[in-house]
């Protein structure tokens, strides 16, 4: 209870945990004020996440079929004169409105999957944005320089989100 009243007074909550092979956990969570319907449509506009999300480069929808989806992404990773870029292909599964999962089948990463997951608020029109994810890249990256650039990353993608689905959000609202 006490992470949602975080959430609800506008915090953007990360934690990061070590696990064997140098794999790091990263978890995420934000509150947006807007239905699940429309956080919904900032998550699986695949084609164009790179204009709407930071250090996404390019995203591209592969294939979709039989509830699969293939994503092919490259992004900027790392601070500073450590920046990288990384190219990895994702296969994405939908439950909609619910959850997005997700695990890399090529690319630039030993382990590279997770899920986001939608939660409706019970009594606003609000939703809890939930991200869940272990990492570790392919290329030398000590975890604590991976932990790092995760912490600082995630909140600028889940501020990302946050933003382009509330303002579809107040831009349905204008039209009703």
């Amino acid at each position: 209870m006490h992470e949602r009243n975080r959430l609800l007074n506008g915090e953007t909550l990360i934690d990061l945990s070590y696990h064997e092979n140098d794999v790091i956990g990263v978890t995420g969570g934000i509150y947006i004020e807007a239905r699940p319907q429309e956080v919904w449509k900032t998550l699986t506009d695949y084609d164009n996440l790179s204009k709407t999300l930071p250090k996404v480069v390019a995203s591209r929808l592969i294939e979709k079929k039989n509830g699969e989806i293939i994503l092919e992404q490259t992004g900027k990773t790392g601070i500073l004169v450590f920046e990288k870029t990384v190219n990895f292909r994702l296969k994405i599964y939908e439950e909609y409105l619910h959850r997005v999962s997700f695990e890399q089948i090529s690319g630039d990463f030993h382990v590279y999957h997770g899920e986001w997951l939608l939660e409706k608020h019970p009594e606003q029109k609000g939703t809890f944005l939930h991200y869940n994810a272990k990492i570790k890249p392919l290329f030398f990256a000590p975890p604590i320089l991976v932990s790092f650039v995760q912490r600082q990353d995630l909140p600028g993608i889940l501020s990302a989100h946050k933003e382009h689905a509330e303002s579809a959000a107040l831009y349905r609202k204008k039209q009703t």
